[in-house]
């Protein structure tokens, strides 16, 4: 990992002095490979740019995780933490965040279905009467939370793993996710013969680097936005999907035994 970041971040002239400040950070916890937690630490594509970013303008970023990522948006709202390393833009989000005009990554949002139960899926209404799971603090994007509210068959819960167990267990209808985000985790959970995404998008969003609305880090906003350009443009947040897909994957070192 450290040879990637000095490859990708060596060599930069910085846009003049920064305070030395401990900054706060926090992101989704379960949505590799932009976030997700990994043994109490934040890892993932955008904890990795924010750290880094920041780094450049000479701050120290704490990456912070959180129970769940209602708590993360809750404290970003409360002013409890300085950045949201990621997040969709949605209107009630606007009230209290900043965001960077580029994004980090695009996020083809997909119906993953049980195998032996799918449906056609075409419009929202094809929703109308099915059961959504859904993560505490989710949100994919206004017209669909504007559905959710409306449709009400929602059962939330705390951690994609329970998402997961309900869909291939056929307690919930379906679940909304991103397409790789989705891939990685029914891989992982070695549910992928059991669960899969429906043909057609629900949508696509895009994640955001976003900060206090009303604090001093808007004003590094313009140069966040010309550094996500720059490493979009050379390949490096493509080079570092790559990476923490194929970290996530990776086997995980298994508890001791004990007699």
């Amino acid at each position: 990992m450290r040879w990637l970041a000095t490859a990708l971040f060596a060599g930069l002239v910085l846009p003049g002095a920064a305070l030395a400040q401990n900054l706060v950070a926090c992101g989704h916890p379960i949505y590799p490979p932009l976030s997700w937690d990994q043994d109490g630490e934040l890892k993932g594509v955008a904890p990795h740019v924010v750290q880094h970013l920041f780094g450049e303008l000479g701050y120290s970023v704490e990456l912070a995780v959180r129970a769940n990522w209602k708590r993360c948006l809750r404290e970003a709202r409360a002013g409890q933490v300085d950045i949201v390393v990621s997040a969709y833009i949605t209107d009630e989000r606007l009230e209290y965040l900043s965001y960077a005009n580029d994004y980090v990554l695009d996020d083809p949002v997909a119906i993953f279905v049980n195998r032996e139960r799918r449906f056609a899926f075409n419009t929202l209404e094809d929703l109308q009467h099915k059961t959504a799971g859904l993560l505490l603090g989710d949100s994919f994007g206004d017209q669909y939370d504007q559905f959710v509210r409306r449709n009400g068959r929602v059962e939330w819960v705390s951690s994609g793993e329970q998402n997961f167990a309900k869909l291939a267990l056929g307690r919930i209808d379906y679940m909304p996710l991103g397409r790789e985000t989705g891939r990685l985790q029914s891989l992982r959970l070695k549910l992928d013969t059991q669960i899969e995404p429906l043909p057609r998008s629900l949508t696509t969003e895009h994640y955001y680097i976003a900060v206090r609305r009303g604090g001093e880090l808007e004003r590094h906003l313009p140069y966040i936005n010309r550094r996500l350009g720059e490493l979009r443009a050379d390949g490096s947040l493509s080079r570092l999907k790559l990476l923490y897909s194929r970290q996530y994957l990776a086997p995980q070192p298994q508890a001791p035994a004990h007699d």
